[in-house]
């Protein structure tokens, strides 16, 4: 656990307990979500666990054993307000634990087989991020072990410029898996452990870095365009670094506040539900009408796509992944998950 001398600078770089801001903000998020939006978000958390296998695993698909999307399948249960072994989704739940747990290697990585010859930097931060929600839930003492060596893992691979790749060594870095460990850091804080300021303040660095002059971000520091998807994880990435304010974040809302998603991409885009998912973090914690604007018109949106069956489909991943980020997307206001809160 943290020492108050160890918790200090944390607040400082974003560890901060639940305020009154987060509670005000809370009340008004639940307002937003209504009764459509609850009965969709049912559908679709039921729907994952038709689909789940008794290992925790999801069918028969190319990413049926991804740390990964299992990984975001059990934040959006516990979004609901799960845990495992208790709630509604408890048993899914545990299942989840119980296979992410087993995928940590020696190393500290966090990845299936299959996953180790891609880009397991990607299974291994959702990994993380959501092993120290569980954590901070349920201080299980095998998760606790696993999760150490999963931030040691991601504290020894950050590059020079400050972000990480797809692979666990310090070589190049791109914006979308700087996030990724960006956010599950932010979790591991939340839940007690301790990461360096001086690694959070190298991961600012590189995200201020990929901000373009239109206020969008490129998806690596050496140039490109800017983009939807990515600017609202950049932003959240600086959330959890414990930037809240100033121009890299007002323009950076401004930019994805005048390239909004066509309905249109819905379908065609295979970064949707990413963008999506991203932006709703992103506009939960900036707050206000931003905030507003935004839930009502993906709730709409979404919950008018939703599938019989209730899942959301995605024909560029898989349906658990678009209907993982889906329910995390409309669960928002529930407030649930540590990692919402300033």
């Amino acid at each position: 656990m943290l020492t108050r001398r160890q918790l200090f600078p944390m607040l400082i770089l974003g560890g901060a307990v639940p305020c009154m801001r987060d509670r005000l903000h809370a009340q008004d998020g639940r307002k937003l979500y209504n009764s459509v939006a609850r009965k969709s978000v049912q559908s679709g958390l039921k729907y994952l666990a038709s689909a789940q296998e008794e290992n925790g695993t999801f069918g028969d698909g190319a990413y049926q054993d991804s740390t990964a999307i299992i990984s975001l399948a059990g934040l959006s249960w516990l979004a609901s307000g799960s845990v495992p072994g208790r709630g509604p989704f408890g048993s899914v739940l545990r299942r989840c634990v119980d296979y992410v747990v087993a995928q940590s290697d020696s190393s500290g990585l966090i990845a299936s087989e299959a996953e180790q010859n891609k880009r397991p930097m990607y299974g291994h931060g959702f990994a993380t991020l959501f092993l120290s929600q569980v954590y901070g839930m349920t201080r299980n003492p095998l998760v606790r072990t696993v999760l150490e060596k999963a931030v040691g893992l991601t504290l020894a691979t950050q590059n020079s410029d400050g972000g990480w790749r797809y692979q666990p060594e310090k070589s190049d870095a791109d914006i979308s898996v700087t996030v990724c460990q960006a956010v599950a850091l932010r979790g591991a804080v939340k839940s007690g452990f301790r990461v360096p300021p001086d690694t959070v303040l190298q991961c600012k660095s590189y995200l201020s870095k990929c901000q373009n002059p239109d206020g969008g971000f490129m998806y690596t520091h050496q140039g490109g365009e800017s983009a939807f998807p990515r600017t609202g994880a950049a932003l959240v990435g600086l959330f959890n670094c414990g930037i809240y304010e100033g121009d890299l974040v007002e323009q950076g809302l401004a930019f994805l506040d005048e390239n909004w998603p066509e309905e249109s991409e819905y379908s065609s885009s295979p970064h949707y539900f990413y963008g999506i998912y991203y932006a709703s973090h992103a506009y939960w914690q900036a707050g206000g009408e931003r905030w507003s604007r935004w839930y009502k018109s993906i709730r709409d949106l979404l919950t008018d796509r939703q599938e019989s069956d209730g899942n959301w489909r995605d024909e560029h991943v898989c349906n658990e992944y678009s209907t993982a980020m889906a329910c995390l997307s409309l669960q928002m206001p529930n407030n649930h998950l540590p990692i919402l809160r300033r």
